[in-house]
């Protein structure tokens, strides 16, 4: 998107969370598909992935910001917690666990890094590198972050690779026992570290050793391993493929002697979800891909399993095509399923990574300085998806209704006034009925949302059995939300303006051109249990309730 678009501005001008959240109440568990606190209440996970486990075993970023300030900075974004990742060897081998920092760099031939770690955290330079970890931990709760540690490889390193002998159980660098003692190790040490709520057993299982079987034994043992060590974490464990898939479960759920705490994980990629992001049409890609990843993992939310999607990501430089169209595919799908999710990466660049110093984390939050977003609209994009639209404990549990979502903004549609609509703040979003019968009603008024003609701003009426008030999804990925005009049965779309007013034009990009570009006219109708603005003033309509268009009728 242009710096100069005016719908860049208006995202730009929403507020930044002005303050750190605080902790919900902890420990966390599992309410069917929800995780939920101590209080029953829906609690999201809205993380970011914060690198350790490379070779210096540090988190990234100590060289450049002070890790107070970096911790505060995941809090002003908008996050809840951070994915936090560690090498097996953090725990399990003494002699690199107690290595002090400032050795673990030079033995890597780092004096600029030692140097900046000397000035942004001279506290932490001579420490052991397990204390280090400690002191990360530290940092994020002092700001009210939740931390899930991830155990990303045995080896210290980037990850992954199917020869890295990191892969799968029995590899080279993978046996299960030293795994299970990392484990227990880990979950032991921050038994009663309060802001630690969960342990993601293990990253992106991969290669040539991959066996189901194998998988439900292991799999198992770490889980029961980790419960016995720390029982108020949540307990998280990854599919194969490099954690793309987990349709094993479908005929055989993993079995263990607890309850509450078991979440799966899964990760989504645009360069690795089979779609073809850069050549084929956009709406065509995104609904193969979707119909894939509710395959291969989405089903469980359905089955009534929290899912946790542990990683997804894309060049934040805005300037790869293939990326910036999976990305608003991926943020439909969380807005729509409500998904708990990290966001790979925080760090704006590496200390090392695969022989490069100072590599450039192109996928960063942040820039390579640390001292700025790298790109802040994206931000402001998904400040929508950092808060709940559903699950126990939300106002209107027991009467949902559906906001209307714009993916390319993160904003919802508003009403401004009965001959105008436009995108804004979703907190702000009026609520909606999505009825059987295709009619979006305004349930404060029930107004319906009507289409008037090519290119004049959408609006509210009351004559809603008119064409032009009936609107279906078209389009593979079914966020085309479309009607026919009354006076010539043309068929029109919503669209958002440049400057977030909701039009309705001509429907475009539909199939076929992969050169085109629907994202303005692509909406997605959720459901939503949010506070509705403006108190309980709300006029209910007995002949409809709030219909989710993935639902069944």
């Amino acid at each position: 998107m242009a710096s100069s678009s005016p719908l860049l501005l208006l995202l730009l001008l929403l507020p930044l969370a002005a303050a750190a959240a605080s902790l919900p109440p902890l420990p966390l568990s599992t309410a069917s598909r929800w995780v939920v606190g101590a209080d029953g209440r829906r609690v999201k996970l809205a993380c970011a992935n914060w690198a350790s486990h490379l070779e210096p075993v540090a988190a990234e970023g100590l060289s450049r910001r002070g890790v107070g300030d970096i911790a505060a900075r995941v809090a002003a974004m908008g996050f809840n917690c951070v994915r936090l990742t560690w090498p097996t060897y953090l725990a399990t081998n003494a002699t690199l666990a107690n290595l002090p920092l400032r050795a673990s760099l030079e033995r890597l031939g780092m004096p600029e890094s030692v140097a900046g770690v000397r000035v942004n955290n001279p506290g932490l330079l001579d420490l052991p590198l397990i204390d280090v970890f400690q002191e990360v931990v530290s940092a994020l709760a002092k700001n009210n972050i939740m931390v899930i540690l991830d155990n990303q490889m045995t080896t210290p390193g980037w990850c992954c690779s199917e020869k890295d002998g990191n892969g799968f159980f029995g590899d080279t660098y993978f046996g299960p026992e030293e795994w299970l003692k990392g484990l227990s190790a880990m979950a032991t040490m921050f038994r009663n570290t309060k802001n630690v709520v969960g342990m993601s057993l293990r990253n992106e299982l991969r290669g040539s050793k991959q066996n189901v079987s194998l998988w439900y034994r292991y799999m198992q043992l770490g889980a029961e391993v980790v419960h016995a060590a720390n029982p108020g974490v949540l307990v998280i464990l990854s599919g194969l493929n490099f954690d793309n898939t987990l349709n094993f479960l479908v005929p055989n759920q993993i079995q263990l002697t607890f309850t509450g705490k078991l979440v799966f994980e899964q990760h989504w990629y645009g360069f690795s979800d089979d779609g073809n992001w850069g050549s084929q049409n956009q709406n065509d890609a995104c609904g193969m891909v979707v119909d894939s990843i509710k395959k291969k993992g989405l089903f469980l939310l359905q089955q009534g399993w929290p899912l946790f999607f542990s990683e997804f990501g894309f060049d934040m430089s805005g300037t790869h095509v293939a990326d910036n169209r999976y990305i608003t595919c991926f943020l439909t799908v969380a807005a729509e399923m409500d998904l708990d999710w990290a966001i790979w990466a925080l760090q704006g660049s590496y200390y090392i990574r695969e022989g490069t110093l100072a590599y450039d984390e192109s996928y960063g939050l942040l820039s390579w300085d640390w001292c700025t977003a790298r790109n802040p609209s994206f931000i402001k994009r998904i400040n929508a998806l950092q808060s709940p639209f559903q699950g126990p404990g939300l106002p209107n549990s027991q009467q949902p209704y559906n906001v209307i979502f714009h993916p390319l903004s993160g904003l919802c549609v508003l009403v401004k006034s009965s001959e105008a609509l436009e995108l804004g703040p979703c907190d702000k979003s009026n609520a909606w009925n999505y009825t059987k019968g295709y009619e979006l009603i305004l349930k404060q008024t029930g107004q319906c949302l009507q289409a008037k003609s090519v290119g004049e701003n959408a609006k509210l009426g009351t004559s809603c059995s008119k064409s032009s008030s009936k609107w279906k999804l078209l389009s593979n990925s079914g966020m085309h939300v479309s009607t026919e005009l009354t006076n010539n049965g043309t068929r029109v779309c919503l669209d958002a303006s440049p400057d977030g007013n909701i039009t309705t034009n001509q429907c475009k990009c539909l199939t076929v051109d992969p050169n085109c570009n629907p994202e303005s006219q692509w909406f997605k109708i959720i459901l939503s249990s949010k506070h509705i603005p403006g108190g309980t003033s709300i006029l209910q309509l007995p002949s409809h309730g709030p219909w989710s268009p993935t639902s069944s009728s």
